[in-house]
């Protein structure tokens, strides 16, 4: 068993955000902290993205504090753009993470530490920053006759760019990004696509200005607070209208159909007589947070949802989440990460810790 100050799980733009300010607090990386990945390489859930989605068409990407991303190609794939981008990173500024290896439980240790039971041994630590992301827990919703369906199903997390769909019946079911990137790009290829939601999409039109931004943050910051199961971004954002987008609304490949009511073995139906055939259902669904790790220490509300205040969740004031819920964005799990650290050096100045004054309460 090794102990250390802070264990920081996961290495994508929350945790290295993380790690990075608790560096700069004067904490020493292997010896103070430690960063664990399940990944086989740096990137986070960006290098598991399909290759057609070019750095170009990437969204709202802000740069890891203290190092930016400069001289990008637009037209290479994300995944290659930003795992070597967030590769830099973590040997520019020595973060020295620890991959790939899984952590199966957080819990209760003794001298009010917790212990982190991983693939390479077990932690002791005094404090917890959880940065795990949804990627691993891909969002499958289940419907009649599901089972049947003799064609293709896969999920976003599966999706292999648009070449494998040509000449196929299509169905894509989700109303947030992902969904419309992959049935714009797959309708060029398909033999038929057809989009189908539960609630019809919301598009947006101009410019998405700081005030939005705040107002979006603060509704998915309002759920978290009651403990509920974080929103999708696009809930609550809506679609941004891109020149892509709107000459697919003017063509009809996002002309949406409401959610069907079961699934046959040809496709998909509708109460109402409707059926459409299918080669094909893409599940674009989303995804849910990745915190089951978390459930020995029992911190969910009976809404469903580990409920935060700021980035502390509110049953253990050990533990804090980071790109969870309105820190999910990029942007949102840089701020998340500092935040994260403030509070962590505040407990362990209390807690009188070998690193008392070597993390500032304002690192």
């Amino acid at each position: 068993m090794r102990s250390v100050d802070v264990v920081v799980i996961g290495a994508g733009q929350a945790g290295l955000s993380s790690a990075y300010h608790l560096r700069r607090s004067g904490l020493a990386p292997d010896r103070d902290f430690v960063v664990l990945d399940h990944a086989p390489r740096a990137g986070g859930a960006w290098q598991f993205r399909w290759p057609s989605l070019t750095y170009g068409k990437v969204h709202g990407m802000h740069a890891l504090p203290g190092m930016e991303l400069t001289g990008a190609d637009d037209s290479r794939p994300s995944s290659e753009v930003i795992g070597g981008y967030f590769d830099t990173y973590e040997h520019t500024f020595d973060l020295r993470v620890h991959r790939p290896v899984e952590v199966s439980a957080v819990r209760e240790g003794v001298g009010g530490r917790l212990l982190v039971e991983t693939s390479e041994g077990t932690y002791s630590t005094r404090a917890l920053i959880n940065a795990t992301g949804t990627w691993d827990r891909p969002f499958w919703p289940r419907y009649p006759g599901q089972e049947t369906f003799r064609g293709q199903q896969l999920h976003t997390a599966d999706y292999p760019g648009p070449a494998g769909f040509a000449g196929q019946r299509v169905v894509v079911v989700g109303g947030g990004a992902s969904g419309t990137q992959h049935l714009m790009e797959i309708s060029e290829v398909a033999a038929e696509t057809y989009w189908v939601t539960r609630r019809p999409p919301v598009f947006r039109e101009g410019p998405f200005g700081a005030d939005q931004g705040r107002a979006a943050v603060a509704m998915v910051e309002e759920r978290v607070r009651r403990g509920l199961p974080p929103q999708s971004v696009v809930s609550v954002t809506g679609l941004p209208v891109t020149d892509a987008v709107r000459r697919a609304r003017e063509s009809g490949v996002l002309d949406r159909l409401p959610m069907f009511d079961r699934i046959t073995p040809d496709g998909v139906a509708w109460d109402d007589g409707r059926t459409v055939e299918a080669d094909v259902i893409l599940w674009a669904t989303g995804f849910r947070a990745a915190v089951d790790h978390l459930a020995p220490l029992r911190l969910r509300e009976p809404g469903g949802g580990i409920r935060i205040e700021g980035t502390r969740a509110a049953r253990d004031e050990r533990v804090h989440l980071v790109g969870y819920g309105p820190s999910a964005s990029t942007i949102g799990a840089n701020r998340a990460g500092r935040s994260a650290v403030r509070g962590i050096g505040r407990l362990l100045e209390r807690a009188g810790s070998a690193a008392e004054g070597a993390l500032p309460v304002s690192a």
